[in-house]
């Protein structure tokens, strides 16, 4: 008789003539490359793998499938935005390459940074420390501390009223709202050319309106400022302002209504560095507020009139005091040249942008950033706000104009504006923009309020120029496009709308001012 161990033997061996099923197929878990048993070197082994691991990376790795998109990215790599022979496919691929580079460049730069750290005995909690050192503050002045308190003593009252006011509007039926809407937008498909006239030598940079309506404020790369009537576009009152283009130009909020001629009534900033404080009877400025040291692009007053805010090409915006011509504040934040400011309404807070592609919002009573505005791919020329206080329009050299909401802390809104540089933005306001609060708390907006409560024209359409030499005119509500105004033979530099909508101002390389009326 057979030992059993024997015929245990024997049926493995008739098992193995069966085959290998999916069951029992050995898996190899090794990866291990052999060195110089297998005929590879290890340097050639380890560059193979580090070239899978860069494919695999790559593959991953987003791109933009539109052309025009790559280019501006390439352009802002500071890469050929194509080579000789290069097609869409292959300059996506090159691009794709370039980020690729740049993410393992920027994985080698942060290993540095840990190695330095560990040899240092820095854990994570000091890592985070230094992370949070980044963002910075200085000691203020008294005087600063004082503004901040004045700022919120005047926008408090005022946010009450617009939240009352928001409130009241939220009882009007809906089908109270589209009407309104739709009768506006048959008004705004009624503008047309109405007047144009040289306002200068040299390109015309800004046009501003005044608070009535009846002049319009011009400034041109020749450092000429110019005030010329409407609607016939006379020359009132012309000066050289600046040694360079002037570049930002706002009028007092109760100029050619309540304030005296032989006042401030027009702040401007130039790119001699200066900005300049302004009455209408006299050549020679009231005041020279110096303290930029790169070109003042724009000004804008603040709600109340009692501070001046200017964006320079040294990187800062800073906030002036206009009854002492003294500066409050010398804000940092922007890696590159700051180029918009605005106030909204309340006057509670800025927004600042400029050539780095990035906005940001700034609580002037604690000077604190409230937003990061973080979307673009090109620099921000353009921003206004919204008569609700919370949204914020941009507008960029990507051509795109972006809605910003402060509540939701995100943008909403995103349109297709023009073909190139968006130059400048202007958001309907109404009598908002120069209001004066009344004692009794409420804010008289678009004429006396009246019951049952009816919808407002503020805040229903904005206007946008840009390089594709038109104007075009946008709804607010579904962001559509209302009308593209054509007439301009260049670059299309500012743009502005009156008090009471009846008129579109715009200006540009042409070197002229265009009137926009309704029919």
């Amino acid at each position: 008789m057979m030992h059993p161990s024997r015929q245990a033997y024997v049926e493995e061996a008739q098992d193995t003539d069966m085959g290998i099923d999916l069951a029992n197929i050995p898996v190899d878990r090794n990866y291990d490359l052999p060195s110089g048993a297998a005929g590879i070197p290890a340097e050639r082994a380890s560059a193979i793998i580090s070239q899978f691991e860069r494919k695999r990376r790559a593959a991953a790795m987003a791109v933009p499938t539109d052309d025009t998109r790559v280019r501006a990215r390439l352009r802002e790599l500071g890469e050929p935005i194509t080579l000789f022979g290069e097609g869409p496919a292959d300059r996506r691929d090159r691009l794709r390459e370039l980020l690729t580079d740049l993410a393992e460049r920027q994985e080698a730069a942060e290993g540095d940074v840990e190695m330095r750290e560990g040899t240092t005995e820095l854990g994570e909690e000091d890592e985070e420390d230094a992370e949070q050192q980044e963002e910075f503050y200085t000691e203020g002045s008294e005087e600063l501390l004082k503004a901040r308190k004045e700022i919120a003593r005047f926008s408090l009252p005022r946010a009450k009223a617009r939240v009352a006011r928001l409130r009241e509007e939220s009882t009007i039926p809906l089908r109270t709202h589209i009407k309104h809407r739709k009768a506006i937008k048959e008004k705004l498909h009624q503008f047309d050319l109405y007047g144009s006239q040289i306002a200068g030598d040299r390109p015309v940079s800004i046009c501003r309106f005044s608070p009535d309506g009846q002049m319009i404020a011009t400034g041109n790369w020749g450092g000429g400022i110019k005030l010329l009537t409407v609607p016939n576009l006379e020359e009132r009152w012309s000066v050289k302002g600046h040694a360079d283009r002037v570049g930002g130009l706002s009028w007092f909020p109760g100029a050619t209504s309540t304030a005296s001629e032989s006042t401030v009534n027009l702040v401007s900033g130039g790119g001699d560095g200066n900005v300049s404080l302004w009455s209408l009877d006299k050549q020679q400025p009231l005041a020279t507020l110096s303290g930029h040291s790169g070109r003042v692009c724009r000004t804008e007053f603040h709600p109340s009139g009692r501070y001046v805010a200017s964006a320079s090409y040294d990187t800062t915006w800073r906030l002036w005091d206009v009854e002492t011509t003294t500066e409050l504040l010398l804000q940092e934040g922007h890696s590159r040249e700051v180029y918009a400011v605005a106030f909204n309404n309340d006057g509670s807070l800025l927004a600042s942008g400029g050539l780095d592609s990035i906005g940001r919002i700034w609580d002037l009573r604690t000077g604190r950033t409230v937003m990061i505005l973080e979307g673009h791919i090109r620099e921000i020329y353009g921003l206004d706000w919204g008569v609700d206080g919370y949204r914020v329009l941009s507008g960029s050299g990507d051509g795109w104009v972006k809605c910003w909401d402060l509540r939701q802390v995100r943008n909403t809104g995103g349109i297709g504006a023009h073909k190139s540089v968006v130059s400048d933005l202007r958001w309907y306001k109404g009598a908002e923009a120069t209001s004066i609060l009344p004692s009794e708390g409420r804010m008289e907006v678009d004429g006396e309020t009246t019951a049952p409560v009816q919808p407002k024209k503020s805040g229903t359409f904005f206007v946008s120029s840009g390089f594709d030499k038109n104007v075009n005119i946008f709804s607010a509500d579904d962001w559509s496009l209302v009308k593209s105004l054509s007439g301009h033979s260049g670059n299309v530099l500012s743009t502005d709308i009156s008090a009471d909508a009846q008129w579109i101002a715009s200006c540009g390389h042409d070197r002229t001012v265009k009137l926009w009326g309704i029919e």
